[in-house]
């Protein structure tokens, strides 16, 4: 009878204890932090001198203006004070292009009531990627108007904005499309131009995490 009783005042003093424990579980890791990291804070490594950028300052993307599906200028000033999710792209891509668009697309619903996030979608083949084309396009992918942005520029200035500016490989396919090269990534660049994550645009899961840390941006603590 003792050992019962004894059992029972161990199983209420276990039942007890546990709101205790709960809270201070709370109070030590409560507190806690999820950070972004900002990248490229001491410069980018340009050992064959080919990108035009100061050495060992924090690397943002530098100036650039681009035609929208709409005809309008867009660009680097259009990206201050707001969170730009970009990736380089062209529409008669045969390979992951579709893939990251579609991807894009949950993107872009998700922060479709945001006005503090844009998208850029570049293209890397602006010879045929006209902005009557883009427009198509931006309209086969449901794009949210004034979010979604489908950008064509002189071409010289598109790879090097991918290369130097977003630090991406892109090579030109001399209008054959299974020649082209270019990342699937989705970059985030901050309101202040600095690149805070690179994820693949064709792994949902990749997809997830560019998500919840653009929120995390937007809501938390920088």
């Amino acid at each position: 009878m003792r050992g019962i009783r004894l059992l029972q005042g161990l199983v209420l003093l276990c039942i007890l204890m546990v709101p205790i424990l709960i809270i201070l579980f709370l109070k030590t890791f409560g507190n806690n932090q999820y950070e972004i990291p900002v990248l490229f804070e001491n410069g980018i490594d340009n050992q064959f001198m080919e990108c035009d950028v100061e050495e060992n300052v924090q690397h943002t993307i530098p100036e650039f203006s681009f035609t929208s599906q709409d005809g309008l200028p867009m660009g680097r000033a259009e990206m201050e004070g707001k969170i730009t999710i970009v990736d380089f792209f062209f529409t008669s891509c045969p390979s992951i292009c579709p893939v990251m668009s579609t991807e894009m697309e949950r993107v872009d619903d998700v922060f479709r009531g945001e006005d503090r996030v844009q998208i850029y979608s570049i293209s890397i083949d602006p010879e045929y990627d006209s902005p009557e084309v883009l427009k198509e396009y931006a309209e086969r992918h449901n794009a949210s108007p004034g979010k979604w942005f489908f950008l064509t520029g002189d071409q010289q200035e598109t790879f090097n904005l991918a290369r130097c500016g977003f630090l991406l490989p892109a090579l030109d396919g001399k209008g054959v499309p299974d020649d082209f090269v270019h990342s699937d990534k989705f970059v985030i660049v901050d309101e202040q131009g600095r690149i805070r994550g690179f994820y693949s645009g064709t792994t949902r899961e990749d997809v997830d995490l560019l998500i919840l840390e653009t929120k995390i941006l937007l809501y938390g603590k920088k």
